[in-house]
Order: structure tokens, then C-alpha cells, then sequence
């Protein structure tokens, strides 16, 4: 692959790291406020982009290229407030929406026809992020000054299960 795609590859494999640091810090945060069901979403969360590191971890090698490994940001440990958490959680899914289609633009523009047909999973997988995040915060917003309605929401998180990708390359 070319310098440029490897390097800003790496530099995605870093994003979904700090990704997964993200959302484990979140959860602590969750645990913390006795909300298990929003701790385990974020813990299931978590486990996805740790899933997406490895998508591109194994491709890099696959094409021949060296993995290398950067210093992980550490993430917030405080939010102002369960919907201030997961307004968090929308707008980091929008901006890695917005790394992942650079990439797309990257390899298009490279003529790397491989690297652009691996990243259309990821393309997908950031519509169903941004869907998935949107709609625990509409949640959220809705029982935020309701507690019975928090607890039934935190119950209903708790259900969210973490399905790995039928193949991890």
C-alpha cells in the first residue's frame, strides 16, 4: 500500500483504540451512578470498536504492511450528566464517520480499490453507530427528568448483548 495509506490507517487503528478507552471510561462513569444498564452498553460498546481496531490491525498485515502502535489518549472520566454523556457519544460516532470517510477519500484517490472496498464495512458500520447512538439519546433526553423512566431505560440497556462480525478480516 502506499506510505500515506498505511500511516493514516495506523492512525484509524488508533482512533478505535481510544474509541474503546473512550467507552470504558464512560462506563465506570455509569457503574458509578449504580446505572449497570448503561455501564453494560458502553462495555458492549466498547468491545465494537475494539473489534473495529482488529479489522484494521489484520488488514494492514494482510496487505503486507506494518502495524504500528501509538500512545492512546486518555479519555474523560466526568460528564455533567447521563445525557451529556451520550451527547458525547454522538457527536465522537460523528467524527469518526468523518475519519472514515477520509480514508475512503484517501484510498479513492490513491486508485487502492482494496483499501476502498475493506473501509465500505466501515462505511456501513458508521451509519448503523450514528443510528444506534442517536436513539439512546433520544432516550436518555425523554427519562431524563423522569427516575422511573431512567430505571427503565437503564433495564433496557442491559439487555444489549456484543455480537461479534461474522468474519473478523
Amino acid at each position: 500500500m502506499d506510505e500515506k495509506m498505511v500511516e493514516s490507517l495506523n492512525s484509524q487503528l488508533n482512533a478505535e483504540m481510544y474509541s474503546a478507552y473512550l467507552y470504558l471510561s464512560m462506563g465506570a462513569y455509569f457503574e458509578d451512578l449504580d446505572l449497570g444498564g448503561f455501564a453494560n452498553w458502553m462495555r458492549v460498546q466498547a468491545q465494537e470498536e475494539m473489534t473495529h481496531a482488529m479489522k484494521i490491525h489484520d488488514f494492514i498485515i494482510q496487505r503486507g504492511d506494518r502495524v504500528t502502535l501509538t500512545k492512546i489518549e486518555a479519555p474523560p472520566t466526568e460528564w455533567e450528566s447521563p445525557v451529556n454523556a451520550f451527547e458525547h457519544v454522538y457527536k465522537h460516532e460523528q467524527k469518526v464517520t468523518g475519519l472514515i470517510n477520509q480514508l475512503v477519500n484517501l484510498a479513492l484517490s490513491l486508485g487502492d480499490h482494496a483499501t476502498n472496498n475493506f473501509l465500505q464495512w466501515f462505511v456501513a458500520e458508521q451509519v448503523e453507530e450514528e443510528e444506534s447512538s442517536s436513539g439512546v439519546l433520544k432516550k436518555v433526553k425523554m427519562a431524563n427528568d423522569s427516575l422511573s423512566g431512567m430505571l427503565m431505560l437503564d433495564n433496557e440497556l442491559s439487555q444489549r448483548i456484543f455480537t461479534p462480525p461474522a468474519t473478523t478480516k
